[in-house]
């Protein structure tokens, strides 16, 4: 016992010591002096007062007569205010005299005495500076403290108090430990009104006494102490003093905010020793058996974080199907927290599935803030999360943050991969909305490109409500700023060169612009925005004779002779997951029925394609319409990552029946080639999910996966 009660000393004072260093190493606020002048009567040395007097005060007999004068005035004026100014008249009268010190006394008095305390103080102050060894000067000292507090001067009041109860006694004594307490606690010194306030309830006398002592301390440490504040006080402590259980079960709901297990074990363990009978104890009890089931897993059991009510309730019904259907006929416990999409909810829900449900790893969150709140506390609390969500770097929180879903940067990867080792193109430019969406995806796919020996030819952005685009295909093409061509140029001094009327001046010039050929030197272009606004992109792009629909050579023979031109440049369009769009009323997707053969020859990436022939998604989707097909609806990517994250935890706990969260956090950093509805995926160094994406071609009879693999055996190309 006695052992483990030094190690807790010993690990309290190691972190008492270093958070005092912390704190110190902040540069400290100057002192001010009690009277808060800073006057030239100030101690160079900081003390409130100086140690001697400044002037050599005289006892002069006219001074001596004014003052005897001015006490009968006093004496016989019923406002002190006024009784005052006649004292003070004796001070300006006769300044260097015994008569002017004790005038500046009396005034004081005075004024403190008809609560006049800014006057008050600066008659002591006065006083004091100019003469600290007056008769009276502690009693002065005392009546300037307490002006001080009168008007929240708490710093003042606290430096003259302090001195004042060094060399104090008894009764008085005691008296000045309270006011410096009220003065300490003002001031917000709350250390040093902790330290005074536990005194005092260890020398409290009697049962209502100790408990309005108690009552102070639990004020202090629940409303205005710091850690550092209550550990250096509590660093010690006998647990004889009544605010020993007040100060350590604090210390213990810190050391569980600051997810210390160690030392909040050894708190709590001690403080049921020694204070078993305590109003606190119910709680120690309880807050330390949850301590201890933060490590007890139930193996068979996984905890799901989705939104399942408010206005992301559609987004959590939809992965949520997908991972029922993934546990469906296993005995795997599912349990369930619905984070209405709240921050605070979900760290609440991680906390829940980890001290009281016991489960063994959780799937989720989806949403950006809900995942970095829940991805801290799993790292906190050591329990495996395998989220899906599509921010970027979540994994680096710590180990046992996994990730399984669509981001940008895997998206831009893989068209790039497409483009380049595929296709063989090198040529790029890209087109993009001006939100964060677009902008990333632009740059992840430029990255992606310069790092493999391609080039970017260029780049033009839009408003995200955009609805037409010519100006951004004219400036893709040369033919925005055509003063800057020279072949426009020329054909604008051929045209000033003839004799012409305004008439045929105009149409020859709107010839020449028309006449200026497209500038085309690039064999790709990547739009990363939604399908809607693609739709209208596409057309805008053929007015300036960019050729995107010619992939079969029949179709470019056709432009060819509807245009006279022998000598085409095509241009393949790429997109994202987000191109993916319902079928329109033709059973086409929609976004083929707007954008017409503008859009065909496309290609965009997507995490799930519902009509694929891959074994795996194949085996999901028809499960999926079994299960679901009462509703009618055929599975989206939400659904599939929800089954393909579910099933891998079912998988693992199935076949590698993992005890522990380390276990289980183990088992999923060495996951290979997990055969999913959503591709073969492989965790990587950074525990991100990797597999082949779905890349998807558009022609004129709708969408259809492209086999890459096959691809590049035809183009001769290894891929990357």
């Amino acid at each position: 016992m006695h052992l483990a009660m030094e190690v807790l000393s010993a690990s309290r004072r190691a972190l008492v010591l270093a958070l005092a260093l912390l704190m110190s190493a902040c540069p400290k606020a100057p002192t001010r002096t009690a009277g808060g002048t800073g006057g030239p009567g100030e101690n160079p040395e900081g003390e409130p007062f100086p140690t001697r007097p400044s002037l050599e005060a005289k006892q002069d007999a006219s001074a001596d007569a004014a003052l005897a004068q001015a006490r009968a005035t006093a004496q016989g004026s019923a406002d002190k205010r006024k009784a005052a100014e006649a004292y003070l008249s004796v001070r300006k009268a006769y300044p260097a005299t015994t008569a002017s010190q004790e005038a500046l006394y009396q005034a004081g008095v005075l004024f403190y005495e008809s609560r006049d305390y800014v006057n008050a103080r600066k008659s002591f102050n006065e006083l004091l500076f100019e003469n600290p060894l007056y008769p009276r000067a502690d009693d002065a000292k005392h009546k300037l403290a307490l002006s001080a507090m009168a008007v929240g001067a708490y710093r003042d009041a606290y430096q003259t108090l302090s001195s004042l109860a060094e060399r104090a006694e008894g009764a008085e004594k005691e008296q000045l430990l309270k006011e410096l307490s009220r003065a300490a606690e003002g001031a917000g010194l709350y250390s040093q009104a902790l330290t005074m306030a536990v005194k005092d309830a260890g020398e409290a006398q009697g049962a209502e006494a100790q408990a309005q002592a108690v009552a102070k301390v639990e004020q202090l440490v629940e409303g205005r102490a710091d850690f550092v504040d209550i550990a250096r006080v509590a660093d010690g402590l006998s647990s004889s003093n009544p605010a020993w259980p007040v100060l350590t079960f604090k210390l213990a709901r810190i050391y569980y905010h600051l997810r210390d297990w160690t030392r909040l074990e050894e708190t709590l363990q001690r403080f049921l020793r020694e204070a078993p009978n305590s109003s606190f104890a119910p709680q120690a009890r309880e807050l330390l058996a949850r301590a201890t089931r933060r490590v007890e897993a139930k193996p068979k059991a996984v905890a799901v974080l989705l939104p399942m009510t408010g206005r992301y309730q559609p987004i959590g019904e939809a992965v949520l199907r997908g991972v029922q259907l993934a546990l469906h006929g296993s005995d795997i416990e599912l349990v369930v927290k619905d984070t209405q999409g709240d921050v605070n909810k979900t760290g609440q829900a991680m906390e829940q599935l980890a001290f009281d449900d016991g489960a063994i790893a959780a799937l989720g969150p989806l949403l950006t803030e809900d995942t970095k709140r829940a991805a801290l506390a799993a790292e906190e609390l050591q329990v495996p999360l395998l989220t899906m969500s599509r921010q970027e770097g979540i994994t680096d929180i710590g180990p046992y943050v996994f990730r399984n879903m669509l981001t940008n940067s895997a998206q831009a990867r893989a068209i790039a991969d497409y483009a380049m080792n595929v296709k063989g193109y090198k040529r790029f430019a890209v087109l993009y909305p001006n939100i964060p969406y677009g902008v990333e995806l632009a740059n992840e796919f430029w990255d992606e490109v310069l790092e493999h020996g391609g080039v970017m030819r260029g780049a033009e952005n839009y408003a995200h409500d955009q609805t037409t685009f010519t100006s951004e295909a004219k400036k893709l093409v040369g033919r925005y700023y055509l003063d800057d061509r020279s072949d426009y140029a020329e054909a604008v001094r051929d045209v000033q060169g003839e004799n012409l009327d305004a008439f045929r001046r105009r149409k020859a010039m709107e010839k020449a612009r028309s006449g200026v050929e497209p500038i085309i030197d690039f064999e790709g272009l990547f739009i990363p925005d939604d399908w809607r606004r693609v739709s209208l992109v596409a057309p805008a792009l053929a007015v300036e004779d960019i050729v995107t629909n010619a992939c079969d050579p029949r179709d470019l023979e056709r432009i060819r002779k509807t245009t006279g031109k022998k000598e085409l440049k095509t241009v393949t369009l790429f997109g994202t997951n987000q191109w993916s769009s319902p079928k329109g009323r033709s059973g086409l997707p929609e976004l083929l029925e707007r954008g017409g053969k503008f859009v065909t020859c496309s290609v965009y990436v997507d995490g799930f394609f519902v009509d694929s022939q891959r074994p795996a998604t194949r085996r999901f989707v028809k499960d999926y319409r079994e299960a679901y097909r009462e509703g009618g609806r055929d599975p989206g990517l939400l659904e599939a990552i929800g089954y393909d994250s579910a099933r891998m935890l079912r998988n693992i706990i199935e076949k590698q029946r993992p005890q522990t969260r380390a276990d289980m956090r183990q088992a999923l950093a060495n996951l290979k080639d997990f055969e999913g509805a959503t591709g073969k995926t492989s965790m990587n160094e950074k525990r991100e999910a990797q597999k082949q994406l779905f890349l998807i071609a558009i022609d004129n009879k709708g969408v259809s996966e492209i086999n890459v693999e096959k691809e590049k055996a035809a183009a001769g190309g290894s891929g990357t």
